[in-house]
């Protein structure tokens, strides 16, 4: 078996366009929740969300962003940022063994509503690039095409859980030696009216209309999650592929957990029972035990059942110990990025173990009796992390957990 290590990070997000940036902000706690700007929300239940503060014309040729949606430039944006960072030559490398795994929740949905109201008005008006930018298995194909990477190439939809997913199958093709270097991670973009309509009809979006504090996963009163938009992308590489070139690593994935509830659409298992099943997965898989993870960065959403079950399902596998851990939600912070929220917290877990930072839950005023470990309330502390979980919880009762350690040669 190989072991695999991340030597190249890149966002796009709320807090910021670049690692650095967003790295700054999410350590000092930065709320990057506003009022939506990028459409009228007049008629809509929801007026605020996560937003990006990106100008695409700035990192894309024009005529490529009308050709693509949103979703799609915020990954091959955050790509370039991972590739980058990664200092791979791509003249030196075997691109038949280099892929890419790029995960996206609802794909275009800005492009279907976009070309829906064109065929209402003319079905003529619908652009032949309609199903190559809505697809959400395009990303991933822009960023092969982008690189020449001709190895391993597809997108995992698993609702919030879908860019963890992509890092585990990332992980795990490297592992059994498919493959020496994979571009995984996700993106998302759907602050849309469709989107936020329907959400919000189902109960899951916050009514508080405030912004500053509207997002407040494990608070007593949460009532809902803010929706986000944004990309996390990370470059995972064979540890010998990587040392061989010097490259710089982050750190390593030692482990992956993924399960189903079979329980609901929509509500996790009342036990927590799958999301215990995944990271006892993730943690054997590690050859830890539990005893030597040290922060949880938690799926957290800021909703009533998921904070509460996530909660449950931490205790009924750490014991009396989860009271030792540090667990954080950074949706607190960036809202709920969907598809892409997996691979942002992913990152974060990953720069938490690298600065020794655990970056705080905000807007965590009012503790819940039912949620009762230690959130991080607020402010960031410094915490030496050799190892983490990075948890996904979907829709669908998909669970996907990634056991992240600090890197030793």
């Amino acid at each position: 078996m190989h072991r695999v290590v991340v030597t190249g990070i890149g966002i796009v997000s709320p807090l910021g366009n670049s690692v650095s940036d967003f790295w700054k902000n999410a350590k000092a706690g930065t709320n990057g929740i506003s009022k939506i700007s990028s459409l009228d929300t007049s008629h809509l239940p929801v007026h605020i969300a996560g937003e990006c503060n990106i100008n695409l014309e700035d990192y894309l040729d024009k005529k490529r962003i009308n050709k693509m949606d949103r979703f799609t430039a915020f990954a091959l944006i955050a790509a370039n940022q991972a590739f980058k960072d990664s200092e791979i030559n791509l003249n030196k490398i075997n691109l038949n063994k280099a892929g890419v795994i790029i995960g996206s929740g609802i794909g275009g949905m800005i492009t279907f509503e976009n070309q829906h109201k064109k065929l209402l008005k003319n079905p003529k008006r619908v652009s032949p690039f309609f199903i190559p930018s809505m697809i959400p298995d395009i990303a991933a194909g822009h960023i092969a095409l982008e690189y020449g990477l001709k190895g391993i190439n597809y997108s995992v939809v698993s609702a919030c859980a879908s860019s963890s997913h992509c890092i585990g199958d990332a992980f795990r093709n490297i592992k059994h030696g498919y493959s020496d270097i994979i571009v995984a991670g996700g993106s998302e973009s759907t602050i849309t009216s469709m989107a936020i309509a329907g959400f919000g009809n189902m109960k899951a979006l916050t009514k508080n209309a405030d912004p500053k504090i509207a997002s407040k996963p494990f608070d007593l009163n949460r009532d809902g999650f803010v929706m986000g938009e944004g990309a996390g992308i990370l470059i995972l590489e064979e540890l010998n592929h990587a040392l061989n070139r010097n490259a710089k690593i982050y750190a390593e994935i030692k482990g992956f957990g993924a399960t189903a509830d079979a329980h609901h659409i929509t509500s996790p298992h009342p036990d927590g029972e799958g999301a215990n099943n995944a990271m006892m997965s993730a943690i054997k898989e590690a050859d830890l035990n539990i005893k030597n993870i040290d922060y949880i960065n938690a799926h957290g959403t800021s909703t009533k059942q998921n904070d509460y079950i996530e909660t449950k399902a931490i205790k009924s596998v750490f014991k009396d110990y989860s009271k030792d851990l540090h667990i954080s939600s950074t949706k607190s912070m960036i809202g709920h990025l969907l598809g892409a929220s997996g691979a942002i917290e992913a990152i974060t877990t990953i720069l938490s173990i690298n600065s020794s930072i655990v970056t705080p839950t905000i807007n965590y005023t009012n503790p819940d009796p039912d949620c009762d470990l230690n959130y991080v309330p607020n402010k960031s502390l410094n915490k030496e992390i050799n190892n983490a979980l990075s948890n996904s919880f979907g829709f669908g009762g998909h669970n996907s957990v990634l056991a992240i350690g600090k890197f030793k040669n």
